[in-house]
């Protein structure tokens, strides 16, 4: 599941011999929340607007999410050089670090070797983060707190990340019928959607 308190609650009293396990999906989202925090609020801080085309931290936000492996060459400079930029963004640079060992943990070869570089990890950051990094510390508390779940993935290997694949095509799927009138147009073009058709029919 995920980080939400009342889904926990919800299945320990349902199924109390369940083995809760937190989904990596969701928390990898968790780590790249803060992440995006902490560069908006630096942004801010040494600029003092949001995010602007030219601003070195508003220029990488997309590939301060992607994993070191997938980046291009442009993406690494850009990156080296937002880093590098101004004093004050070495707080994003170091909250990237932490987001890219928490993917290099569940990456790792082994179950042993990723369940303790992800404790590890936790540890590191359960305390003692410079107050100068509000989200990393908050995001260090909230893990630690559900360390218990988030290394039992590495036991059991339990994700609900085809089920939230699956939900996601419904929730389009639900889309498509806000306002529809014929019944037969719908069915139809649920069909094509789902049978991933619509970009050959545009093709044609």
């Amino acid at each position: 599941m995920d980080g939400f308190a009342g889904y926990h609650s919800a299945a320990a009293k349902s199924v109390p011999a369940a083995r809760t396990v937190m989904d990596p999906f969701h928390v990898v989202h968790l780590a790249a929340e803060k992440l995006t925090l902490c560069r908006q609020r630096i942004q801010h801080e040494t600029t003092g607007h949001r995010g602007r085309t030219g601003d070195p931290l508003y220029g990488i936000r997309r590939a301060l999410n992607t994993r070191a492996e997938l980046l291009t060459d442009k993406q690494k400079r850009r990156l080296w050089e937002a880093f590098t930029a101004h004093d004050a963004h070495v707080g994003v640079e170091v909250v990237y670090g932490v987001y890219q060992r928490l993917i290099d943990a569940y990456e790792a070869s082994g179950k042993r070797e990723g369940k303790i570089a992800m404790y590890k990890l936790l540890k590191s950051i359960k305390s003692g983060v410079p107050r100068e990094l509000p989200e990393l510390a908050q995001l260090g508390r909230s893990m630690w707190r559900r360390r218990a779940e988030i290394l039992a993935y590495f036991d059991t290997r339990a994700s609900n990340g085809p089920v939230e694949a699956i939900n996601g095509r419904l929730e389009h799927l639900r889309g498509i019928a806000l306002g529809f009138r014929n019944l037969r147009n719908y069915i139809l073009r649920s069909l094509i959607h789902s049978g991933q058709l619509q970009a050959r029919i545009n093709a044609l």
